[in-house]
Formats: structure tokens, sequence, C-alpha cells
């Protein structure tokens, strides 16, 4: 894992000593164990190292090999070593000390521009190829590590953070307005529909699942995996889904857990993360290995306000895992004091941009905090795993012997769901028409006010034209809300958007602190298994998320595997931790009500009816309300744009 840098001049015009060293300067805010530059006819590459791995250590990057003209440099782990080293006919005796980045870069004297698709793992890396006069990268396909860059007519300049850009001549920090209008067009958690673009005018960074290919002055994106050619999974027994789960799962976290420092996981009380910690207790037990866990709970004075089914505190949950696995070490924290108010500065200053996961920030930086506190290496998550290994959708499967009139299935089917999630048969009997015809169910709910309000203005929507982008990108929320499961799934894993935002995130603040996020949910051994076995094995016996319920039977607490009726909610005490600054943070909101940009930026009638409910006092119901959310929103967004591009906003 490491912060990457470089200049290419394709003209082979030597690159500036000064340069160079500015840029990798800009990179000593990050913590790193090595540091190293290559320069030869007109390029220059740099590595900020993190050692995560064993290999890592003696690596040596950037890495030239001068036999064949190449150079590389990267921040990279992969987990499919052997196979690659099979491939490529490569000794037993050097494989040991062989780092991932001169593994990747033979594969590329191999495979040339399709050798990405024969990699897994996490990466992001650029190779120099002197001789043939190309550039040529890549970033893995769920985004994981990111790799920004600018280029003009003779030079291309790229780096794994934005900042370091600002040290070169011609690249100036100018915001880019579509960016910006696809921020606040777009109510989900993703930043924007094009991936190829930042918040800075100028600067690119290489989308998820994309090779970058230069020469000749022409620049060429190519997607080398997606997910459209998956053939359903056809088996004997549901025993034999179990086991074909328990093994392409067991594979995606043993080689996650390849580092010389400690092993730390995200554990919450839910399938996704317990069933990591769960394989990964049991990997590291066989080697008399330990492995921390780090969980949020509430502030010790929290009131809980939500409802029964809904946890805010899943310790009862989590720690059946420690009873479990006594060599699991739970870190459980509360963060008193803070709030995501007090995270902002700290915020921006690490992520270079707005973002969205305001209201759980304190707790997603506390963690990592903590784990680096405890000499935390590599922090497994489950994030995502509703859409791999724990999906299971109940009520469109359910739907689904509606639409298909299989009346005496669907009555057995709902009979022993309701008694699972203590609802009552009429009641998810009257909801499934919304499932079954999701056309009718989206009118129906914009007929009802249950739209999410539009936050951008009308002037910055018309004038960058994003709405109309969004559509040609395939993303339409009213197009979203009539999918079905199935459709939404496949949407949510095909475009690259989705993965984009989540791995910047995680690219950033694990640079930040030192610490590698993997994520075996997302493995694509795990997707590609995953997509292919039939949804019958997903909902079935009135259970949903049953693959992975019936999978970790005697690995997995029963208190979390059978759990269908209690959800756990994050963040649920964000109004109670900032009640205490509500005076302050009202007289802010209004001055920022009143300032003219807010007008060009933003919907003022979005931004009023949050201004209202802020006036009514800290409600803990604001924690979901829609208005509310946006008007802080809207809020940060100012702050950050207020702190690094002033002089063009006045």
């Amino acid at each position: 894992m490491s912060a990457i840098a470089g200049i290419i001049h394709m003209n082979n015009q030597p690159v500036s000593f000064g340069q160079g060293r500015r840029m990798m300067s800009a990179l000593q805010k990050y913590p790193a164990d090595d540091v190293q530059t290559w320069e030869h006819h007109g390029a220059f590459l740099g590595c900020h190292a993190q050692w995560v791995t064993p290999e890592s250590v003696h690596e040596c990057l950037p890495f030239y090999y001068k036999g064949a003209g190449l150079a590389i440099t990267a921040d990279a782990i992969l987990d499919n070593r052997d196979e690659l080293f099979d491939a490529l006919n490569i000794s037993g005796d050097v494989r040991q000390q062989m780092g991932d980045g001169q593994l990747i870069l033979l594969a590329y004297e191999k495979w040339r521009e399709d050798m990405p698709k024969y990699l897994l793992g996490d990466f992001a890396f650029i190779i120099w190829d002197e001789r043939r006069q190309i550039i040529f990268g890549a970033r893995d396909f769920t985004g994981s590590r990111t790799l920004y860059y600018f280029r003009n007519q003779n030079t291309f300049s790229f780096c794994t953070v934005i900042g370091p850009l600002f040290t070169l001549p011609g690249v100036e920090r100018k915001l880019n307005d579509t960016w910006l209008a696809e921020y606040l067009a777009i109510e989900y958690m993703f930043d924007s529909v094009d991936t190829n673009s930042s918040l800075y005018r100028g600067i690119r960074q290489i989308p998820p699942a994309h090779s970058l290919l230069i020469h000749d002055g022409k620049e060429e994106l190519n997607r080398f995996c997606d997910f459209h050619d998956v053939k359903p999974l056809i088996l004997k027994s549901d025993a034999e889904y179990e086991e074909a789960f328990r093994d392409v799962f067991s594979k995606a976290v043993n080689t996650r857990l390849r580092t010389f420092r400690n092993i730390g996981s995200y554990l919450s009380g839910g399938l996704d993360s317990g069933t990591v910690v769960s394989f990964a207790a049991k990997a590291l037990s066989r080697k008399n290995q330990n492995m921390d866990t780090f969980s949020c709970v509430p502030e010790p004075d929290f009131n809980d306000w939500t409802p029964d089914r809904m946890l805010p505190d899943e310790s009862t949950q989590f720690r059946t895992i420690f009873q479990k696995y006594p060599n699991v070490k739970g870190h459980i924290l509360n963060f008193k004091g803070e709030n995501p108010l007090t995270e902002l500065d700290s915020g921006f200053d690490i992520m270079e941009m707005p973002y969205k996961f305001f209201e759980n920030s304190f707790w997603v930086n506390g963690i990592y905090r903590e784990a680096a506190r405890q000499h935390v290496g590599v922090l497994l998550s489950g994030e995502q795993g509703n859409y791999t290994i724990s999906w299971g959708p109940a009520y469109d499967f359910y739907a689904d012997l509606m639409r298909r009139f299989h009346w005496i299935s669907l009555y057995r089917e709902i009979s022993v769901y309701s008694r699972h999630v203590k609802i009552g048969r009429t009641r998810l009997i009257e909801q499934l028409p919304r499932n079954a015809w999701p056309r009718m169910g989206s009118l129906l709910s914009r007929e009802k006010g249950h739209s999410v309000p539009q936050l951008i203005s009308d002037h910055l929507a018309r004038r960058t034209g994003v709405f109309e982008k969004m559509d040609e990108y395939g993303y339409n929320a009213d197009t979203l809300a009539s999918y079905d499961a199935c459709a939404y799934r496949l949407h949510r894993i095909n475009h690259t958007y989705w993965w984009n935002t989540i791995g910047t995130h995680h690219a950033k603040q694990s640079l930040y602190y030192g610490i590698k996020d993997r994520n075996p949910a997302t493995d694509l051994r795990v997707i590609r298994f995953c997509l292919s076995v039939p949804i019958e094995q997903y909902v079935c016996d009135g259970m949903d998320r049953a693959l992975i319920r019936r999978s970790t039977e005697g690995i997995l607490p029963d208190r979390i595997r059978m759990n269908q009726y209690k959800y756990g909610v994050q963040g649920a005490d964000f109004i109670h931790r900032i009640a205490p600054e509500w005076d302050q943070l009202q007289d802010e909101l209004c001055r920022f009500r009143q300032d003219a940009l807010t007008g060009e930026l933003f919907h003022l009638k979005t931004l009023d009816r949050g201004m209202e409910k802020v006036r009514s006092g800290p409600q803990p119901q604001l924690v979901d309300d829609w208005d509310f959310k946006l008007l802080m929103r809207a809020y940060t967004v100012q702050k950050f744009l207020s702190k690094n591009f002033s002089h063009q906003l006045t």
C-alpha cells in the first residue's frame, strides 16, 4: 500500500529536479515506511510506501526492468499471486520475495494492455513503457485505491491524492462546477456519475474497473471487468450451495490476512461484518493469532428514541462473537464528546472534497484512529455485503410469487416469514403489490411525497445540464425506484459510480492513518459466485438472506445469524451529540442561508424546510429527516468551498 506520484514527458524532455521533489514533499503529511524515486529519460516516478504485506518490506518501488525498458510505480495488494506466478512461470525460490508491483510489471510484459483482467486485489498503478512510448495504468474493480492525473500536450502527471498535483506548473485549483452539480443532484451516497472527473477542473481520475492508455497523444479509457456474462450456477442440493459459499468466501478472507502487522475488523451486530470476523477468527486461530475488532456504540447518556426493531447499541449482538472466538479482542468505542461538526476540518483535509457520510464521520475516523493505536495493518470490513454475501430480498421474491399467481407457495412463505420478522401476514401482503409492480409503487410513493427533495438550485442544474447527463450515465432515481431487487442489484454492481465514492473514502482514510482496508465481501470471485446463485437460495422457508444464514451455521453465533427482527442503526445518536452546540449551529445555518452563494447553488425551498425544523430544536428524529440531512449536506459543501475556493466564489 502506497501513495504513488509521477511526471512523464512524452517528448522526452527531462523532468525538472524540483517538480518531482515538490510532489513527494507534499506527501509527507502521510505516514511512510520508505520513500523512493526513479528518474530516467523524461520520466519521474515516486513511491511513498506504507508496508503492510511481508513482501512490501523488501519491495523496491518504483521498479525499473531495464531489459524490457519498463518502469512501474504501484499501490497494490494482489490476492492471486500464486496463480500469476504459475501463469508467468516464475520459480518458487523468488516468489516469496517478489513484491506485487514487480509482479504486475511482469504480467504486463506478458499480456500487455489485457493484463488488468488477470489481477485480483486492490490496486492502482502506472507503467512507463519506454520502448513503445506508452503510459499504461489501471485501477481495481471496486476503486479501493485512487489515482488522479493531469495531462497537457506533452506531460502526464499523476498521484494517489490530489494535493501534490497543485505543486506543478499549470495545475490550478479551479472548481469543476459540473462535478459539483452532480454531487448536489444525486441524493444517494455517491458523488458523481462521471467517475473520470473530479471536483477540480482539469484533474481527472482513472475510474474503477478501467485501464488508461496514452500513446501518440491519444488517451483511451477501457473497462476490463463487468458482470453481464455471469452464468447461473446449478448445483444438486442446498448443502452444495452452502459448501460452495463457504469455500469461495474462506478464500476471499484468507487472502486478505496477508500482513506482518495486526489484523483488525469493523464489527457491528449484522450478518456481513459478523461473518467476516468469524471466518477470519477461525483462520487466525489455526495459526495461534489474535485479531482486534472495532465497534461504535452511542454515548452513555443517550436516550434511545428508536423503534423496537432498531438497535442503536448492537453490543448485545456482537458480544456473542467474543464469547465464541477467544482470539477476538473487541474495542467498543463510544467516542464521547465527538460529533460530525468536530470532524469537519480534518475530514476535508483527508478527503480533499466534500463528503456525504457527514453523520457517521466521527465514528468512521475514530475507528481508524483506534486501529492505528492498536498497530493494525489490515482492517477488514463487510461493506456492500448486502449486495453480495447477505443479499436475499424477501419482499421481491414474494412479489414474484404474486406476479406468477403462486398463491400456495406465497401463503406458506409469508406465514413463516411473518413469524420471523414479527409482522402480521395481512400487513405484509398489503405491501407486496408495490414490489410486484414496482413502477406503480414508485408512482404511489411520489404521489404521497416520499421522493427525496431537490438540493441543487434550478439555475445550476440548467446551466450544467446535470439531469440530462445523469440520464446519459444510466442514473435516474425514478427509474431505479421502479427496478426489482435483481435489476437494482446488478445496476449497483456494474455501474462504477456506486463503487468510486466508497473506494475513494477508504483509500484516502487508509492512507492518512496508515491502515489498509480489505473487504472480502467484494472480492471478484465472491461477487461472481453470488450473482450466479439462484434467488431461491437467497429466500426460502420464510428466511431472507437465507444462503449466508444457512452457510454460517456453527460459525456465526445464532443471535446474529438467525436475527430477522432487529436491525442495527449506526449514528442514531447524531442529534444527541450535536445538541450542546445547537444554538451555535442554528446561528451558523442562518448566516449560511443569507449568503448570496447559497441561492446560486442550492434549492432554497428545501433549505427553508430544513431551517424550520432546526428552529424546533434538536429533535432526535431529525437523524432520518431528508430536509435536515440535505440542509447539513449543503452547509458542509459551502464550508468546503469557502475554505478552498473563496477567491473564485466572490
